[in-house]
This record gives C-alpha cells, sequence and structure tokens, in this order.
C-alpha cells in the first residue's frame, strides 16, 4: 500500500467595497452563484442546486470544453454573515473531500474575506491557489 500524500492547507484573502451581508449571500443565492463559482472564462454554466442548511448539499455544474465538471457538497456551518464552512468534491479530478471555510470580517463600509481550503493534495496547491483567487475576482466584478 503506498502512502497517502501530505495534504495542505491553501489560503487567500481579499477586500470588497460591498457589505459583509451581501458578500456572504452571493455564496448561497443559486442566482449570483452561477455568475461566478467556479466559473471559467471559458465554460458555460449548466446546473446549479443550493440547498443552504446545516446539513444541505449542493452542485454547480459548468460545461468546459464539452465536458461536465460538478462541484458537490455540504454545508457544515453557516453564520450569516461571519462565516461559512463546506465539504468540496470535484469528482472529475479527484475523490478527495476537501473542507473550505469562508470567514468575513466587516471593515468600514466593505469588508475582508478569508478563504481556507483544507486537505488539498500537494499537486493542486498552486491550481488551487490560482483558481480561488480568479473566483474572487470574479465574485468582486459580480457584486
Amino acid at each position: 500500500m503506498k502512502p497517502q500524500p501530505q495534504k495542505a492547507i491553501v489560503q487567500v484573502t481579499r477586500k470588497f467595497n460591498a457589505s459583509a451581508e451581501r458578500v456572504f449571500d452571493a455564496w448561497l443565492d443559486p442566482n449570483t452563484v452561477g455568475k461566478w463559482l467556479f466559473a471559467t472564462p471559458t465554460g458555460k454554466m449548466g446546473k446549479i442546486k443550493i440547498d443552504a442548511r446545516i446539513g444541505g448539499s449542493y452542485l454547480i455544474v459548468e460545461s468546459r470544453k464539452g465536458t461536465d465538471v460538478e462541484h458537490v457538497g455540504e454545508y457544515v456551518e453557516i453564520d450569516r454573515p461571519r462565516r461559512l464552512v463546506f465539504t468540496l468534491k470535484v469528482p472529475k479530478y479527484s475523490e478527495e473531500i476537501t473542507k473550505v471555510t469562508v470567514e468575513i470580517r466587516a471593515l468600514g463600509t466593505g469588508c475582508e474575506l478569508t478563504l481556507t481550503h483544507e486537505g488539498v493534495l500537494p499537486d493542486y496547491i498552486a491550481s488551487t491557489t490560482s483558481g480561488w483567487n480568479m473566483i474572487l475576482d470574479q465574485l468582486s466584478a459580480t457584486l
């Protein structure tokens, strides 16, 4: 049996010129999520299902170059507008289930979001970091 690779933690922080409530709600509103979460510049957003409650699940499917890429998981913690914790699995690329924590802190007229992604395989650290940065850029543009 080969040893399991050591898993990493990826963390990115971003400031937004929007209220903590508005940024938080963007993570759970299906109409908003489709514009930015797991969206790529060349992909086409398909199915979005969000059951926004602790123990509820989500499914976000984007078509990329003719292939559907599913992002699935469960909501572990929902504390509006401060904290959202959910599991994440992208079956096309890995059977690993990772954990994403989004923490939002109000700052004057805007807020600061810190995203922590736990359980990232070493081969995916760079792409996960750049992916979340791209996603947060899209969230900023959407807001």
